[in-house]
């Protein structure tokens, strides 16, 4: 993750509430802000308000335009709306689709509902007024249980501020472990022996389908907090050593995100150790 995007985020942690009109001066120093926006959206970590940018229509879209009116399941603004778009020789954005009927919103509703149909394809992008900005739970739960930090960079102690009182709001939340007759006791306890760690690797491949392919993040989210990163690297090492475990490097790492691939053990020589697979 980059600096300001890490920044950004722990910005927003000190947002009531975790969200922000974009305008707020608290981002005024962000360049780019928008960019950072739709890059951590695409991994899920902060959400935003959105419309669509522009709409073109897809082949069932003009494949519906061809049935007689009566068999066409759309109303008639609808209708009228999708044959505009079929008019355009590529996309076409809301304001060029001419209907002085249809106000902004029913318009922006009525593309959203094609969309959703699969009769256009809508790209969307922020609002360009009063755009808000807030952070999912994907992107909490990310620093709270899955983000380390590496090398070197400059923050502010209002933004370590920030951070800490999401990490003290869920200690002091966090209830205690109850446990069913079912349930293994394994991850609640701190100092876990090889076989109990050999169990829950088990036990998660097969909950997660990856046929004795675990990668190692799955383990990482797994154990949090009760193991740190340190102490699982050093509990699979020993279990490879007594040829209990193979651990191996990640060939493409393309389908996983950067977070992923980083919680994997990093080496000089190669590529990080990625799976796990139990001998």
């Amino acid at each position: 993750m980059e600096t300001n995007e890490l920044k950004f985020l722990l910005t927003l942690l000190g947002c009531a509430n975790y969200r922000s009109p974009l305008s707020a001066k608290t981002f005024d120093s962000f360049k780019g802000k928008d960019k950072i926006c739709r890059d951590l959206g695409d991994r899920e970590l902060v959400d935003y308000s959105r419309e669509i940018a522009s709409v073109k229509i897809l082949p069932p879209g003009q494949a519906l335009l061809k049935l007689e009116p009566a068999q066409i399941p759309l109303v008639d603004k609808e209708h009228k709306v999708l044959e505009k778009i079929s008019k355009a020789s590529g996309k076409i954005t809301p304001s060029q689709i001419k209907m002085s009927s249809l106000k902004a919103a029913e318009k922006e509703a009525i593309l959203t509902a094609l969309d959703e149909r699969g009769l256009i394809e809508a790209e969307n992008k922020i609002t360009r007024t009063k755009a808000e900005i807030w952070l999912t739970q994907r992107g909490l739960e990310y620093l709270r249980d899955d983000y380390y930090p590496k090398g070197k960079a400059i923050i502010s102690l209002d933004l370590l501020n920030n951070y800490l009182g999401l990490l003290r709001k869920y200690i002091h939340n966090k209830p205690a472990p109850v446990l069913t007759n079912e349930e293994s006791p394994i991850v609640t306890i701190v100092n876990l022996t090889d076989e109990e760690m050999l169990q829950t690797i088990r036990k998660l491949d097969r909950e997660l389908g990856s046929d004795n392919y675990l990668p190692i993040f799955h383990l990482r989210q797994k154990l949090q907090p009760s193991l740190s990163r340190d102490e699982l690297d050093k509990v699979l090492y020993r279990l490879e050593e007594a040829d209990q475990i193979e651990l191996s490097t990640l060939a493409e790492p393309g389908q996983y995100t950067p977070e992923q691939v980083d919680s994997g053990i990093s080496q000089i020589s190669s590529g990080p150790l990625f799976f796990i697979t139990v001998v």
